[in-house]
């Protein structure tokens, strides 16, 4: 039963996402899979990653909302807060609840009040602001705190690189 109501929430999200839009990104069905969603995200203005076309996997488990989807770029990504395999680290990603290492407050990670709106909308406000405090990516995080120059020729590369994949 919870996989109906699941499909149900997942089929008017992807409706609201298609109808009304949200600036900059677009998203549709993987093979028809309610379930694994594909997600074009253009590098937000007046950031490092402007101009890219960044493309992602959202994938949803069977009792969303209650649980938190994953969403990995397929586009490389060099960022603090996506790991070096693509998986995005972001509080409203992770499992609702108290943080076992008592990083994150609870009300910062999931809540079956997110949708796929307000899961894209904090991935572009990552973009536009890296925390290099909470790496996913150790190696991003170093270069954007101790050489800044570094870290931009590399993103601004990746940006040009991924207008010119599609």
């Amino acid at each position: 039963m919870a996989s109906r109501a699941s499909e149900t929430i997942l089929r008017r999200q992807l409706r609201e996402i298609s109808r009304n839009g949200i600036p900059g990104i677009s998203a549709g069905l993987v093979d028809d899979n309610i379930y694994n969603w594909e997600v074009m995200l253009i590098g937000p203005d007046d950031t490092l990653y402007e101009g890219g076309f960044f493309k992602a996997r959202l994938t949803f488990p069977e009792d969303y909302p209650l649980m938190p989807p994953k969403m990995r770029f397929e586009t490389p990504m060099w960022h603090p807060n996506v790991y070096p395999d693509g998986n995005v680290c972001i509080s409203i990603l992770h499992p609702p609840g108290e943080d076992k290492y008592g990083y994150e407050d609870a009300g910062e990670r999931w809540l079956p009040v997110h949708s796929v709106e307000t899961i894209l909308l904090s991935v572009i406000a990552m973009l536009s602001s890296p925390n290099p405090d909470s790496p996913a990516n150790m190696d991003a995080a170093k270069e954007l705190r101790e050489n800044y120059p570094s870290f931009k020729k590399r993103v601004r590369k990746l940006a040009r690189d991924s207008a010119e994949m599609l």
